[in-house]
């Protein structure tokens, strides 16, 4: 092990929906920890803007509009960046989007709007991904770390998000197995699973999220809601040597919230 385990120099990431909020904050973390990062996002200014402020902490950043919801699309990038960089260390399957709506109410469009982004999306991510890993494997280049950005409504029943908790829980389903099936690569498959994170989405309606987030509060140990700075550790840990052992597990990063609950 190096003697920074947590040092990710000369390891490359893939990090998906990451030029805002949530998915800009792994990358952050992972470029900051001396990742090459490349982000995938559809917002060109997004995803320009994002390159700019990560490259600040010296390693290679790229970006790319990608649209998970396409197979094809996903795998001539995932193929791009193989050319380009020789090799992928690190996956971070973090696009998604959250919709609302009460289940008796849940319209076929609304649903399978959601599973297509954030269920299908990371299903694709994460195919694409692995095979090249098991590639590199068999070819003597170490493993992998995949990592999915999942969600403490797996565990909580949070009203009007049922088809987002589903798509959240397939993929830490998912993990369990990509843990057992890529372990003898050297493949390591986790999750994230955030509390409530303040960040452009969960605001999206502003007093929607301010209302959640006074609900939020008095059962939050640390007396606040997260940010998506809190999340950048995780990331490093989970991407980096320091959790060489540590595969199909999820990590719960909600200031104490399901804990106190």
């Amino acid at each position: 092990m190096a003697s920074n385990p947590f040092d990710l120099s000369g390891k490359v990431a893939l990090v998906t929906g990451a030029n805002a909020g949530i998915g800009l904050a792994f990358a952050r973390g992972l470029a900051r920890a001396g990742a090459d990062v490349v982000i995938w996002g559809r917002r060109v200014e997004r995803n320009h803007a994002a390159v700019e402020e990560l490259s600040a902490f010296g390693t290679r950043v790229r970006s790319r509009e990608v649209d998970v919801r396409s197979e094809g699309a996903v795998r001539e990038s995932v193929d791009a960046l193989i050319e380009e960089f020789g090799h992928i260390d690190i996956a971070v399957a973090n696009a998604g989007i959250a919709t609302q709506a009460p289940f008796p109410e849940l319209s076929s469009e609304l649903y399978h709007g959601l599973l297509n982004v954030s269920l299908h999306g990371s299903v694709y991510t994460l195919r694409e991904v692995s095979r090249h890993m098991v590639a590199q494997a068999q070819a003597g280049h170490p493993g992998g770390s995949l990592i999915i950005c999942g969600s403490g409504s797996i565990f909580q029943g949070v009203p009007a998000l049922g088809h987002y908790a589903m798509a959240k829980g397939a993929l830490a389903a998912l993990s369990k197995t990509l843990a057992a099936e890529l372990g003898p690569y050297g493949i390591r498959c986790n999750v994230i699973a955030p509390g409530f994170i303040a960040t452009e989405m969960t605001y999206a309606s502003p007093e929607i999220g301010t209302a959640i987030a006074a609900a939020v509060i008095p059962k939050v140990p640390l007396g606040r809601v997260g940010t998506p700075e809190d999340l950048e550790g995780a990331v490093v840990y989970l991407a980096s040597d320091a959790a060489r052992y540590h595969t199909g597990d999820t990590l719960v990063i909600d200031g104490g919230k399901l804990n106190a609950n």
